[in-house]
This record gives structure tokens, sequence and C-alpha cells, in this order.
């Protein structure tokens, strides 16, 4: 049978041959048209831009910087030019491998025979007495071989399959730390502003007691009011002004979780819009809880796993059957040998098929292929916690949402309702109608009051960027990205 032959019913056989194993099919949910606390819409916060959601110009140029210089973006970013050439080997096999190889080699006899050099023996020497003196003999060498698995079973197909799937798991895993890095960033800078609000609510108190303290002791001084009296406000100063020193450490502390979250040492982070300033959307719709499951990347990349560990049980399963394999070799063949005239260049030409199966080790073959769907099953049901938890994170958000804009409203009224009564304390005080305590629990109240006023702010902010995060919303390293990725998934097809 002649070589064209060969390797016509070999790629026959190779195209129309089965594969092993499952194809991947998109478990089915059970639907989902609305959420606990809010009726589905076809709107939905996540289509907006992080830009169009996060107003403040300061804080956008502190994310455009995060994306741009965080080291776990970076780790993410190499993670996946790593899986792409993995992806690339492994479509390479599909291919046939070719190799060149050149010899040459010399062989002299002392004595009057032919030596012919042999692998692995040095020579072989044939008597020969036709001339004294001793006998040359060289030979050159150059050819081609080929090596060709044919993927009867679909071994290969499968492995391409479960590489494929990691590499679209690794580009969800990095749009998911992006999402998390540009969540991190902006909450740590509402916490921030936060604090700033905070440290400014304490120094405008710790001035109020400082006055209230030296009126105090001119008041003692004069006899008016006992020790006790000027001890108290004493007192609360001193602790007013360990609370502010405390929030500065916190402000330090906040500035130097935003510096590494922006890839570089700690530093002074600039501020922009203060806590009160900031804008948000009035309303925030969710969505269809269905659209969740296209836009979170924590759940498109559990399901990639899933994809890749079904595509494992067909590669466990065809290394349970024979491997067939072709290999062919042709090159130029050239020899010389004393006292004979130089023979060549001449062609040469081989082929060979080959077969190999287990045998001993069929059994543990079989419960690789066991260790592979027990593998499947594992993705499978860390792909239902994934969706679960989404469906948590979104409900978790939502009522966040919703409490603390009402909390918030409480609260700016109470704060309205205690500053006219620390007015009227005072007054009272001054003119000797009321003590001390009146004038101290008013202050006190307003101080506790200001001060879980500004952190409801920062939770209402806080909580619209988790919801956001929790949908899936549109974050994006840079426009140049999507093309990337796009190119990148056109090449796997």
């Amino acid at each position: 049978m002649r070589y064209p032959t060969i390797l016509s019913l070999a790629a026959v056989f190779s195209l129309s041959a089965c594969m092993m194993g499952p194809d991947y099919k998109k478990p089915e949910l059970p639907p989902a048209e609305s959420w606990r606390l809010s009726p589905g819409t076809s709107e939905s916060i996540a289509n907006l831009p992080w830009w169009d959601l996060l107003r403040d110009q300061t804080l956008q140029g502190l994310i455009r910087t995060s994306l741009a210089e965080n080291l776990d973006l970076r780790v993410a970013v190499a993670t996946i030019e790593q899986y792409q050439a993995q992806f690339t080997i492994a479509r390479f096999d599909l291919a046939p491998s070719v190799s060149a190889t050149g010899t040459g080699a010399y062989f002299h006899s002392t004595n009057n025979a032919i030596g012919i050099p042999a692998p692995g023996s040095g020579a072989i020497s044939i008597p020969s007495g036709t001339r004294s003196g001793g006998t040359d003999f060289g030979s050159e060498f150059g050819g081609v071989g080929v090596r060709w698995e044919i993927d009867v079973w679909g071994r290969i197909r499968r492995s391409i399959e479960a590489a494929q799937a990691q590499l679209l798991g690794q580009m969800e895993n990095q749009r998911t730390i992006v999402i998390g890095l540009v969540s991190n960033v902006a909450q740590a800078y509402f916490e921030l502003r936060s604090l700033d609000l905070q440290i400014e609510i304490t120094k405008r108190t710790l001035k109020a007691w400082e006055e209230s303290v030296a009126i105090s002791r001119i008041r003692f001084q004069h006899g008016d009011i006992p020790k006790l009296d000027l001890n108290q406000f004493e007192a609360e100063r001193a602790g007013t002004s360990a609370q502010l020193a405390d929030l500065e450490q916190q402000a330090v502390q906040k500035e130097n979780l935003l510096s590494v979250l922006l890839g570089r040492r700690p530093m002074s982070i600039p501020r922009g819009a203060s806590l009160t300033e900031q804008i948000m959307p009035p309303d925030v719709p969710a969505g269809l809880p269905s659209d969740l499951l296209q836009r979170r990347p924590d759940i498109l990349m559990a399901e990639q796993e899933l994809a890749g560990a079904t595509a494992n049980i067909g590669v466990a399963e065809a290394q349970r059957f024979p491997a067939v394999s072709l290999t062919g070799n042709a090159g130029v063949s050239a020899l010389q040998l004393t006292g004979l005239a130089a023979q060549g260049p001449f062609g040469t030409f081989g082929a060979l098929g080959s077969i190999s199966a287990p045998l001993f080790n069929a059994t543990a073959l079989g419960y690789q292929v066991k260790a592979t769907e027990a593998k499947m099953r594992q993705a499978l049901a860390a792909y239902q916690r994934t969706i679960l938890s989404a469906f948590q994170d979104v409900e978790n958000a939502l009522i966040a949402v919703q409490k603390t804009r009402e909390k918030r409203t409480a609260q700016e009224q109470q704060v309205e309702a205690l500053q006219s009564a620390l007015g009227f304390a005072k007054q009272r005080y001054q003119g000797g109608r009321a003590s001390y305590l009146d004038v101290l629990t008013a202050q006190r109240n307003l101080f506790t009051a200001e001060v879980a006023l500004a952190d409801t702010r920062r939770a209402q902010l806080t909580s619209t960027v988790q919801l956001y995060k929790a949908l899936g919303g549109g974050w994006t390293p840079d426009e140049t990205s999507q093309p990337e990725r796009a190119i990148a998934v056109s090449r796997m097809n």
C-alpha cells in the first residue's frame, strides 16, 4: 500500500472518529422573575459604566490609577497570557509533529577491511583483500520525520476543550478582580471621606468642650459652680480628644490601604467632593435575576470550571483505549568507500503505524475516570453554590440600600432636633436655670448623633457600590481590553 493511501485512510478515520465522554450542557436552573424585596425590571444599575455611577472626579482618577498599577490585576493579566499559550499548545497536538535530522559518520580501519558504522557497536568490519593500507568509510544523511497521533477517541479534542475552558475561566477571573478592585477603591475612598467628616465633627465638638471648660473654670473660680461640674466638662473634653486621635489614626491607615490598592507605597490620598456632596442615582433598579447569571464573572468562571471538568472525563475515558499513531520519514543519503566511487545521493523513505493499549493499568485508568467524574460533580456543586451566593449578595445589597436611606432620613431629623436642644440647654445653663448635666447630655448626644449620621451616609454610598458589584456591574479595565478579549476568543474558534 502506498504512502498517500495510508495517509488518506488515516485522515478519513480521524475525522470520523468518536469523542469519548459527555458533551457539556449548561445545567438547568429554576426560573426567577423577581427579587425578594424588589420587582424585576428591564433596567438595571449594572448597565451604567462606573464613571457614570461614581461622579467624584478625584475618585475616578484613583480608580483609573488602580486599574493601571494594581499588582493583583497584573498577576491576572499574566495568568491569562499563560493559559493562552497553554491553549495554543493543546491545539497543536491535533497536527502532526515534524522534526528534521542530519547525521554524518566517518570510519577508518588500519587493516584490509571495510568498516561500516553501526549504532551501539561502533562499526562492523567486513574483510576485504582488494587493497592494503586500511579502509575509509563515510556516510551522510539528512531527512525529515513526521509523527501523527490519530485522535480516534477524542482525547486530544477533549483536552483542547478543557484548555479553552481554563482560558475563558481566567478571563472571567480577571473581570472578577477588576470588579473587586474598583469596588474596594470606591468603598475605601468613601470610608476615608467619612473619617474626614467625623474628624471635622470631632474637632468642632472638641472646640465646644474647650469653650465649656474655659467658662466653667471661670465660674468655678467665682464660686458659681462646684468642682464636680468643672471635672465633668474636663473629662468630656479629654474623651473627645482621645476619640479624635483614634479617628486620625484610622484615616492614615485607610490612606495606606488605598495606596496599596493603587499599587504604590503608603502616601497621602487626594480628596475630592466631601461625603455630603457625593452624588448617587436616586433609583437603583436591580434588573432581572436571570441577567445576573450572564453578567457576574464569578458565575461565568464557575461555569467554565464545570465545562473543563466535563471535558476531562472524556480525556480520562479515551486513555483507556488504544492510541493509534503514524510515523514517517524521508531523506537523502550518500556513501563514500575507499577504492570505490561515491554512492548517492539517493532518497530514503519509511512509514510505520503503531497501536499502544493499556493492559495491566487498565483498572487504574478506570478509577481515574471515576475520579474525574467526582471532580465534575464537585464543579457542579460549586457552580450552584456560586449562584446562590450571588443571589444572596444582591438581596443583601438591596436591603442595605433601602434601609440605609431610611436610616439616614431619620438620623438627619435626630441631628436637627438635638442641635436645637443643645442651643436651649446652653441658654438655660448660662441663665442659671439649668444644671451642667443638661448641657453635657445635649452636647454628648449631638456629637454621637452627628458621627452616626456621617457613618450612615458612608454606608448608603457603599451599599450602592456593593449592589453594583453584586449585579456584576460593567467595570472594564480600559477601552482596549474588550477588543483584545474578543480577539483571544476568536482564536479559539
